[in-house]
């Protein structure tokens, strides 16, 4: 039977606890489902910390035990609440190495999802952390994106923010990038909206668009490779980037960067700036298919009118 991204979370969990005698901390995580199944069933005797509820105080127990060698997970349930832990983390474990020569490498699992849990419990909130030194983000969707992330931590001595989507956990594909040159536009899409990015792109290639796509999950260090730089030079309309988190956030950051090695235009789809929530008025969510379909055609139809002028 094929194995899900939740299976191969509680794998590396489970090989770091007993084999590299790490540590995970967090709240409520034996209570409510073992945090959607991604642990397995071990306690504290194993080094699993149930942190009491005082996400204040809790960045500060973490980066100590990051500082005296333990390697530790840190699981924060929901991004929203990544504002009260980056005290400890942004000020001591990712300036540690570099002020006072003693790193603090630890694997913060930042989980994001939309709807359902209120404002303060539903977005993604990278963007807090992708600013400031001494940490590394990845945003992996698949199993084998997983595993290279925790082989990059355990080679490392820096700290991992990991954005995890919970609509990714019973996810079994792999997803692959499709270029070639003179494409009409290219996709760039990060975190859960690469599922609706994919079935974008089909659709339009169905239709007669030429639409290519490169999946992004390693977004600090950000390196736009070679080849990716010559197909996106080669395309008609440039890129268009797409993230669950606010568009003003870590995607406008790299539409930057992108468009300073190609010097094409990067279009962006992601969260209004706005709350995000479960009720009508804070309805805020991330691109969808169709969303992204319909950008792609008013690009089309706004260049094609300013060649006829």
């Amino acid at each position: 039977m094929e194995t899900t991204l939740r299976e191969v979370i509680k794998q590396i969990t489970f090989k770091h606890l007993k084999k590299f005698r790490g540590q995970v901390f967090g709240q409520n995580l034996t209570g409510v489902g073992w945090v959607a199944g991604t642990l397995p069933k071990l306690y504290e005797k194993d080094g699993v910390i149930e942190l009491p509820m005082a996400d204040v105080a809790n960045g500060g127990m973490v980066t100590g035990a990051a500082l005296v060698g333990r390697r530790p997970f840190y699981i924060i349930r929901y991004q929203g609440y990544n504002w009260l832990n980056c005290i400890f983390i942004v000020n001591y474990a990712c300036k540690s190495k570099e002020i006072w020569n003693k790193p603090a490498p630890m694997f913060i699992r930042g989980l994001s999802n939309e709807g359902g849990l209120g404002p303060v419990s539903t977005s993604s909130h990278i963007s807090i952390f992708y600013k400031m030194p001494g940490i590394k983000i990845y945003s992996p969707m698949t199993k084998s994106e997983y595993k290279n992330t925790y082989k990059k931590f355990m080679k490392s001595d820096d700290v991992f923010y990991v954005s995890e989507h919970r609509k990714s956990y019973e996810n079994k594909i792999e997803f692959k990038n499709t270029l070639k040159k003179n494409l009409d536009i290219i996709l760039m899409p990060i975190s859960v909206t690469r599922f609706e990015a994919e079935k974008a792109k089909n659709y339009l290639n169905k239709i007669g668009y030429k639409v290519g796509i490169i999946h992004l999950y390693e977004l600090k260090p950000f390196v736009l490779k070679k080849k990716w730089i010559n197909m996106i030079k080669s395309s008609k309309y440039g890129v268009l980037m797409t993230d669950n988190d606010y568009v003003d956030g870590i995607i406008r950051t790299l539409a930057h960067k992108i468009n300073e090695q190609t010097n094409k235009k990067v279009y962006v789809l992601g969260l209004k700036d706005k709350s995000a929530g479960y009720t009508f008025e804070t309805s805020n969510f991330p691109p969808s298919s169709s969303q992204i379909i319909s950008k792609i055609k008013k690009i089309k139809i706004k260049i094609k009118k300013k060649r006829k002028k």
